[in-house]
């Protein structure tokens, strides 16, 4: 099913371009206008002039932040700070880092996917997309012809056919290796021998690949194809545009840390609080905690564990000095405020039922407020910080996402709430990258 190919990666000369450290940087979608300057100032050869350039004043349609990254991206490559490597090649990425006191190893293979419609089912989403940035990202595809950054996709190795040949690998030496300032350390190796490419492709056609993260960018790179091909006389089905470039791990990786997106909301009316509060006892049960109690946080974690159950959610309320930990006393009961195009599996959801019901149902919150009434927060010590601190009235934990319930839910072919999963670290950009021409 899936189509899976090697491709000539651009990546830095370091000869020329100096520290990797100082040259990569994170996606897109989680860079704050704080981050970006701190990023320009790193190294003269950051990435986030490609990735996500700086806005202007005086920004026209034909002078923008795409147009020169076009610009920069012509102009390192005839200087050789950015090379692309003779032969085709799928890189190995493992990706150490440190996440609550413990060590983790994530490893993906850097690859070439064929674009497939939603329709066919090859590749398969699992959460809503928002328009913003898919026409921010097409506008880039537009101006630079080059995936910038990876989408994180998933697939199965149950025979383990994938990892023996990563396995192999990794004993060689890498082409890329070094510490970043936070802790991090990426390794990259390049895969060119033809038995390697045709054992990971064999086994990955059967089966289909599931969108962890960069939903956004897939479709954008789908809006790209289509007009790319209404200009093309004879379109051959294998221009550069036809594909994509994805980072594949194995479902089943230790490191595949999925974190939940906690909602914190303000800008409530107190009585409007105080009503959700009291429509809460019918349809949930609920246990106080002092936040004062000092193993408030490992009830917490206990409570909100994904296995004691679906539909359990945590509320910190700034008038109070509590945590009311909610349980679902039926979760039938909740599938009457579900849309009804949904699968039994969406409706039962936690995150389902914190968005239907409870910030819906119970709070009137509709998609055109969130942006002012609605944040998120991937660490539930902040999301109630947040609310003690006085700046939000509530923050909603929940427990993560295994990432069998994502493949469960793909399957169906249904989709998450936006801002169900958050894939923990998010993947450079800057390692390597696809220019299609």
């Amino acid at each position: 099913m899936a189509d899976v190919r090697p491709f000539r990666g651009v990546h830095y000369n370091q000869g020329t371009a100096g520290d990797l450290a100082q040259t990569i940087c994170p996606p897109y979608d989680i860079i704050s206008p704080h981050i970006q300057s701190e990023l320009y100032a790193r190294s003269d050869y950051n990435f986030i002039r490609l990735e996500h350039a700086k806005e202007l004043p005086q920004d026209t349609a034909s002078e923008n932040k795409y147009t020169r990254a076009a610009t920069t991206l012509t102009q390192w490559l005839a200087q050789g700070i950015l090379i692309a490597d003779e032969a085709p090649a799928i890189y190995l990425h493992d990706h150490y880092f440190g996440y609550q006191g413990r060590e983790y190893r994530r490893r993906g293979i850097i690859v070439l996917v064929r674009l497939e419609e939603w329709e066919s089912r090859v590749i398969r989403p699992h959460e809503g997309t928002l328009t913003n940035p898919k026409s921010d990202r097409l506008t880039l595809l537009r101006a630079l012809r080059a995936n910038t950054s990876s989408i994180l996709a998933l697939y199965e190795d149950r025979q383990q056919q994938i990892a023996s040949v990563l396995t192999a690998k990794a004993k060689g030496e890498p082409v890329v290796n070094f510490h970043t300032a936070n802790g991090e350390r990426h390794l990259l190796w390049a895969i060119s021998d033809a038995g390697m490419l045709e054992q990971m492709q064999r086994t990955l056609i059967p089966q289909p690949l599931y969108i962890a993260d960069g939903h956004h960018r897939y479709e954008s790179a789908l809006a790209y194809r289509r007009e790319r091909r209404r200009n093309q006389a004879k379109p051959s089905g294998s221009e550069g545009f036809d594909f994509v470039m994805m980072t594949l791990v194995d479902f089943a990786d230790p490191g595949l840390v999925i974190l939940p997106p906690h909602r914190v909301v303000r800008g409530l009316p107190p009585p409007k609080i105080e009503d959700m509060v009291s429509k809460i006892n019918p349809l949930f049960q609920i246990e106080e905690l002092s936040l004062n109690s000092p193993d408030v946080w490992q009830k917490v974690a206990v409570f909100l564990n994904e296995e004691a159950g679906q539909g359990r959610i945590a509320l910190c309320r700034a008038s109070e000095k509590n945590m009311l930990l909610l349980k679902p006393h039926n979760l039938t009961s909740m599938e009457k405020f579900m849309p009804g195009s949904r699968s039994e599996h969406y409706k039962k959801l936690t995150v389902s039922i914190l968005d239907h019901v409870i910030l819906e149902k119970l709070l009137g919150l509709r998609r055109e407020q969130e942006a002012e009434a609605l944040t998120y927060s991937y660490d539930k010590f902040d999301a109630a910080n947040m609310v003690l601190s006085g700046e939000y009235q509530l923050a909603f934990l929940i427990g993560p996402v295994k990432a069998e319930t994502i493949k469960m839910i793909a399957d169906v072919g249904d989709r998450m709430p936006g801002k169900s999963t958050y894939f923990y670290p998010k993947l450079p950009s800057g390692l390597v990258f696809y220019r299609m021409s």
